[in-house]
């Protein structure tokens, strides 16, 4: 038998047990091992952080031995690996319950791992202490950062700017500083943004005193808009404005640089009062206009690509950074561009002309009609004076009917011009767009791109020839009353032909009005009395006594005289007629036909008839001249 083994109580009667109890107890009183038990029973209660040794794993749990009446269990994956989940290994578990019925006894060593963690960072720290950790968790409102035990760090305190997504920092090691700590709740609450800008006003500080023009700086970018890139230069951000980023055209910041780059930057300008730093990137190449007129000489042909258009032309690439304007006025020699999509799309490729080059605005003039020959160079020669022509009507204003020769090439047709005898007051009473017409050249501006064409210069002038052998002075006539005015009436003595029949040349006797004479719509015979080409007039009479006054010339003298005048003065009027059609409009100048005539341009001389008219309310015109004497 062996001496060391300890006794059994198994079949013992109760006085044996007892007095098996009192020899093991020795001198101990009784009221010491109740108050052994009793704190034995404490440690083992829930929430208390108990030591205990790791004995196995069974499944997917860790089987402890605490020193309870049963082991307790853990679950395998609050473990970091298979070597923390050794046997034998002593470590630190949190209690979670016990159950009588089955002495099933649950354990965490996560929840003992926190709490003493929590302990040692509020034993080891204090507000306003810099602390490192990474962000493991995003939650409502912030994120969570592991400084050894998770801590809450609000989405307003990420950064000195709002962040878009905090969710972006994610798996980041990030330093911040404790603004609070609730040691009851066990709660700590970080700022990274406090930390930044306490960092920032320092580099800012050292910063301002070493900053110069022209310097190199290497930053960050923070951030970007439409108009540009905010760089941070190490405690202050620089704009970086889109016209500094290249030499070239930059449409959107985002195309040259990103978020979180790192670039190198020159120093434009800066204000320590307001603490602003322009900054700039295409400063670090050489600028493409240097030496702009060596490479595009004035006059030299290239080629380039569309790269915009807007209302008043369309941008032309010649090289990176360097564009040159083609105006909507250089496109063409002929046609009237409204839009320079009419010529040109973005992307083409075009050929152009160096017109001028402004070196210190960085501006090149671009021309593309230059690529051809002026048509207007040849004009003087294919359409001399007097050429008759054929061409289209293509617009009409107040003033005339411009008319298309040939294509990019028109000329003015002048309501003076349509008709030797009609009284024509808007070129619509004769034609309309697109009708096919036949002119005569009249003359021709080369430097002003203009061409006078008449329509009544294909016949002759009937004022020198029939008008004064068929209505010889003396000679009697019929006709029909169309006006009534308070000097006289006017009388059609035949389609677009009128004279003017004078109040006083009504009745031998006084009339005081024309009315009490004749009536408008009134057939009337009356008598020739004055014929003048020069104002394109014919008097008339219904005097009885006019017979004798103005007895009727023979056919012979009509002819020599062109009705009273000679043909000096018939020369005179042709000539007075080529001075009002000296300065017509050009077709790229003229306006469609509105309620008004272009403020430049001189208005048709109205008709003689109509001068007249317009006398009607001043004062009557004097009495028609005497004839001259029979031959």
């Amino acid at each position: 038998m062996d001496p060391n083994a300890k006794p059994s109580l198994a079949g013992l009667s109760p006085e044996q047990v007892d007095a098996e109890v009192k020899a093991a107890m020795g001198d101990m009183d009784e009221t010491v091992l109740a108050s052994r038990i009793e704190k034995s029973l404490a440690s083992f209660t829930q929430g208390s952080i108990l030591e205990g040794r790791i004995l196995k794993t069974l499944g997917s749990d860790v089987v402890v031995d605490i020193g309870y009446k049963s082991e307790g269990f853990i679950p395998l994956h609050e473990f970091e690996n298979e070597e923390a989940a050794a046997p034998d290994r002593m470590i630190e578990v949190y209690l979670e319950g016990a159950d009588e019925e089955t002495g099933l006894v649950m354990l965490s060593k996560r929840k003992a791992d926190r709490i003493r963690g929590w302990e040692r960072v509020i034993e080891t720290h204090s507000v306003g202490d810099v602390v490192e950790g990474r962000v493991i968790r995003k939650i409502k409102g912030g994120l969570l950062v592991d400084i050894g035990v998770p801590v809450f760090l609000p989405a307003s305190q990420v950064d000195i700017r709002r962040v878009p997504d905090v969710g972006d920092y994610l798996g980041r090691n990030i330093r911040a500083e404790i603004i609070k700590i609730d040691r009851e709740r066990r709660n700590i609450v970080l700022s990274r943004r406090q930390l930044l800008e306490r960092e920032r006003e320092e580099q800012k500080k050292k910063l301002f005193t070493t900053l110069e023009r022209g310097q190199i700086r290497r930053g960050i970018v923070k951030n970007i808009t439409d108009f540009g890139a905010f760089v941070d230069l190490g405690g202050v951000d620089g704009l970086l404005h889109v016209t500094d980023m290249s030499w070239g055209r930059v449409t959107d910041p985002r195309q040259v640089v990103h978020v979180d780059q790192v670039v190198d930057v020159m120093v434009l300008d800066f204000d320590l009062e307001r603490e602003r730093i322009s900054l700039g990137l295409k400063q670090l190449t050489p600028n493409p206009w240097a030496d702009i007129r060596r490479r595009y000489p004035i006059g030299s042909r290239i080629k380039g690509v569309v790269v915009n258009l807007v209302p008043y032309g369309a941008f032309v690439k010649l090289e990176e950074g360097v564009e040159g304007l083609v105006h909507v006025s250089e496109m063409s020699w002929t046609k009237q561009v409204a839009h320079p999509s009419e010529v040109v799309q973005p992307s083409q490729e075009v050929e152009v002309v160096v017109l001028e080059i402004d070196e210190e605005r960085q501006e090149i003039s671009l021309g593309m009609k230059q690529l051809e020959e002026d048509p207007w160079n040849k004009v003087e020669a294919s359409y001399p004076s007097g050429i008759r022509i054929k061409g289209k009507v293509k617009n009409l204003t107040n003033y005339g009917a411009f008319v298309e020769i040939e294509e990019g090439i028109e000329g003015l047709l002048h309501v003076s011009d349509i008709s030797w005898t009609k009284k024509i007051t808007h070129p619509s009473s004769v034609f309309q767009k697109g009708d096919p017409i036949e002119a005569v050249v009249l003359s021709v501006d080369r430097e002003r791109k203009r061409i006078a064409l008449g329509m009544k210069q294909l016949d002759e002038d009937p004022w020198l020839t029939s008008i004064p052998r068929r209505f010889r002075v003396g000679s009697l006539v019929k006709g029909k009353v169309t006006k009534l005015t308070s000097f006289g009436a006017f009388v059609e003595l035949e389609e677009g032909l009128e004279g003017l029949l004078h109040i006083s040349e009504m009745s031998d006797d006084k009339v005081e009005k024309a009315d009490d004479v004749v009536k408008a719509g009134q057939e009337v015979e009356v008598r020739v009395i004055n014929v003048d080409p020069v104002d394109r007039k014919i008097g008339l009479s219904m005097r009885a006594s006019a017979a004798e006054e103005y007895p009727e010339q023979p056919a012979h003298y009509a002819a020599e005289t062109r009705g009273g005048t000679t043909l000096k003065s018939a020369l005179s009027s042709a000539l007075r007629e080529a001075a009002i059609r000296r300065d017509v409009p050009s077709p790229s100048q003229a306006a469609p036909a509105q309620d008004a005539e272009p403020e430049t341009q001189p208005a048709p001389p109205p008709p003689a008839d109509a001068q007249e008219a317009a006398a009607d309310e001043t004062e009557p015109p004097k009495q028609e001249s005497e004839p001259e004497p029979q031959a």
